[in-house]
């Protein structure tokens, strides 16, 4: 077995940590106190044609796969970005790119990979609903069709980048869940153009305040009487959910890749406060109970990497990734979480101080326990799906 990243990897870790050079922590710090996007970091990444790592090159694209986008994700995060980097490449390559080179139309395909390969348009996903939550069969959200259009009716929640997305790739039922045989089936994703929609009035959204990740809004979003015409679909009427799948698995992977990445950083100030902190005549990290807890969080940041990568290896090679993606996505997010509590337990009291990056890390690092899935669903699915043990519902 070579353990080695392919030279594509590494030729992408070496760029984006080019770019990263030259935006440090205090430039995260702003855009995340700020709000908003970092305009400076997209336009760099898409000139230099970092977001086209995941088109095929016969649509201006680099013809790599999940792993790379994955290495740039992680690279990103863990130049200062945190959690808050999961965005850059979820969204728009993630969603948007792996999806439609996987599952879009050949009219698809030619009409948006270059766009999206430059980054001149980008992409949205909604898929979670108020009362579906993580029941992704439950979705209510309606597509009735209508000659040669779809009528669609529904609401979703948390729904990350509508105000910058050019595209939707919204998750749909085209048969009723009590009706489908089996539950998977009567699935649909539909391509719908945003703005187009938000100026006919029949898409309307509002941003839901956060406690962190706060780079990019999250939304409740509106769908009334939205009509898309069926060349919209992407894959297959009634069959969406083998397209959801190839959506699910990658965004596990990449916002896995960001939780490793927050956990780097998180690391890295922790440590270096313990070097640099002297109390009782000596640095803080020569006691064995500061520097056990940050020692832990390197044993478990590695392990972590191992499945990340094997997880993103097997998508790309078109091979069963369920288990793999999901424990990838359980034991980074958990030791993006441990590494940023043992930061802030570190740093003692001046962790609560805003001019120290701990509280943005613990803040970023606990989303990853609840999203995009909590880690109670990635235990059931271990536990049942992989375990054999019965399920309780």
């Amino acid at each position: 077995m070579d353990f080695t990243l392919p030279e594509s990897a590494q030729a992408v870790r070496r760029g984006i940590a080019d770019i990263c050079s030259r935006y440090g922590m205090d430039y995260w710090e702003r855009c995340e106190s700020e709000k908003r996007w970092p305009e400076e970091v997209w336009a760099e990444l898409a000139k230099g044609g970092w977001l086209g790592l995941a088109v095929p090159e016969e649509y201006g694209g680099a013809g790599q796969g999940l792993l790379e986008l994955a290495v740039a994700t992680e690279t990103l995060a863990a130049s200062g970005a945190a959690g808050g980097s999961a965005f850059v490449y979820v969204l728009t390559p993630g969603f948007g790119a792996t999806t439609l080179a996987r599952h879009g139309s050949a009219e698809q395909k030619a009409e948006l990979l270059p766009k999206l390969a430059s980054g001149e348009i980008e992409t949205c996903f909604a898929l979670t609903e108020p009362d579906a939550g993580s029941n992704s069969l439950a979705v209510s959200t309606f597509a009735r069709q209508d000659g040669s259009d779809f009528v669609i009716n529904g609401q979703k929640i948390w729904i990350t980048g509508v105000q910058r997305a050019t595209w939707m790739l919204l998750v749909t039922r085209t048969i009723p869940a009590a009706e489908a045989k089996p539950r998977t089936n009567g699935m649909t994703v539909f391509l719908v153009n945003v703005p187009e929609a938000v100026a006919a009035g029949t898409l309307s959204y509002r941003p839901i305040p956060k406690m962190g990740a706060n780079t990019t809004p999250s939304n409740m979003v509106f769908i009334d009487d939205l009509r898309v015409p069926a060349t919209s679909i992407v894959g297959e009427l009634h069959g969406g959910v083998s397209v959801l799948w190839d959506v699910l698995n990658p965004e596990r992977v990449l916002l896995g890749a960001s939780a490793l990445g927050g956990a780097e950083v998180a690391l890295r100030v922790g440590v270096e406060y313990a070097r640099q902190r002297e109390v009782f005549g000596r640095p803080i990290g020569a006691n064995q109970a500061v520097a056990f807890p940050l020692a832990q969080v390197k044993a478990k940041i590695e392990l972590a990497r191992l499945m990340l990568y094997k997880a993103a290896w097997s998508f790309d090679n078109e091979l069963p990734c369920g288990t793999e993606a999901n424990i990838a996505k359980l034991t980074a997010s958990q030791a993006a979480w441990e590494a940023a509590d043992a930061a802030f337990q570190t740093h003692g009291g001046m962790a609560y101080s805003l001019e120290y990056p701990v509280a943005r890390l613990l803040a970023d690092a606990r989303i990853g326990r609840i999203a995009p899935v909590t880690e109670e669903l990635l235990l059931n699915y271990l536990a049942t799906q992989v375990l054999g043990l019965p399920r309780s519902f």
